[in-house]
């Protein structure tokens, strides 16, 4: 019997995201960096493809997935839990969940490639290949690094469209930076699933890549600090916000994403049912079903319609689905309040489920 392994990368948006809860949870592990001996032997043969993070429990069991990670987690250390008691917090942070692992990939993405691809691909080498010689890191890196830096075109970013990502990203943290004026977290002045989900792109990447830090400091210092705390784990025994109250100074972020991200996921909802058409249940869901039109601050390009973000916002609606009385007539007031009246009737074609590791059709 051995203690949690995390298998992951200082790099990686979602290590991030699984560092920071498991060090909140005040867990033993060891986290390993991800070489080609681990890739070899644990990932591959465990999970099929290359992919971090994966937790290794302490029973030999390899988990792979963030939400499953953390689901793990909560189902064998309850205490403290990552979920708000109120049901309407819960759904509010399951939906912060779809916003901060599937959306702001966008900016997360564009400041890397764009602002640090010299610093990670050193990064990339030296993580990869530790005992390779220091000069020969950048060059590790950047075979290694290529196929993410191939992704940056089909997100959508690129000349006519960085504009309105960089705008709404300052937006974003000038909008966050004016809640932590408040509250020390998202839901109050301890961190919940809401902060974890922001805190991959946040701190992995925006935080953690130094020419992408300097704009978080000079933008929204508030952002910085907090992305230092909820990547500590320190903060066990303050407040969550009570009586299920969704504080105001969140909606601005939540009509970001409400503006943003959910018509380019009502447009792969409708890419999903045509390709559901000729799917049988059991089929593994592409990736990426197509490219879709999105708009951030008013600068116009295609995305890559993610299956994944359909899957992250099943969870939500689901968890909307199960309110009734007064809960449900709570959340249909925020819902309406950040302009996303649109999730009360969205319904996906098929449910989704990961099996082996993999998205596939129910």
């Amino acid at each position: 019997m051995t203690g949690f392994i995390l298998y992951g990368s200082q790099a990686s948006l979602f290590t991030g995201k699984a560092r920071g809860y498991m060090n909140w949870k005040g867990l033993s592990f060891e986290e390993k960096a991800v070489d080609e001996v681990i890739m070899k032997t644990v990932i591959l043969p465990h999970v099929g493809w290359p992919v971090v993070p994966v937790l290794q429990t302490p029973d030999g069991r390899i988990v792979q997935d963030t939400a499953d990670i953390i689901s793990e987690i909560e189902t064998t250390h309850p205490e403290p839990s990552v979920m708000p008691a109120g049901p309407v917090q819960r759904f509010a942070s399951l939906l912060m969940q779809v916003y901060g692992d599937q959306w702001l990939l966008l900016p997360a993405m564009h400041y890397r490639w764009n602002y640090n691809e010299d610093w990670i691909f050193t990064e990339f080498g030296r993580s990869s290949a530790p005992d390779a010689p220091a000069s020969e890191h950048y060059a590790i890196g950047k075979q290694r690094g290529e196929k993410f830096r191939a992704m940056v075109p089909m997100l959508g970013i690129n000349e006519a469209t960085i504009p309105g990502i960089e705008a709404s990203y300052e937006q974003f943290l000038s909008e966050f930076s004016a809640h932590l004026e408040e509250f020390n977290y998202v839901f109050g002045d301890r961190p919940s699933l809401a902060d974890f989900a922001l805190l991959g792109p946040l701190y992995a990447h925006l935080y953690r890549d130094p020419a992408s830090r300097e704009i978080m400091e000079r933008v929204a210092p508030n952002v910085a600090r907090w992305a230092e705390r909820t990547i500590s784990g320190q903060d066990h025994t303050g407040d969550l916000i009570g009586n299920d109250v969704i504080p105001k100074t969140l909606e601005p972020m939540f009509k970001r994403h409400s503006a943003e991200h959910i018509p380019v996921m009502e447009a792969t909802n409708a890419l999903f049912a045509a390709w559901c058409e000729t799917a049988a249940s059991g089929d593994e869901v592409p990736r990426g079903l197509g490219m879709v039109p999105f708009v951030a601050c008013g600068c116009e390009g295609q995305t890559l319609a993610l299956s994944f973000s359909l899957f992250r916002l099943q969870a939500a609606l689901d968890a909307l689905d199960e309110l009734s009385g007064n809960d449900r007539a709570n959340a249909e007031v925020f819902l309406t309040r950040i302009n996303a009246e649109e999730l009360l009737s969205f319904k996906l074609p098929r449910r989704l489920e990961r099996k082996n590791c993999k998205l596939c059709l129910v």
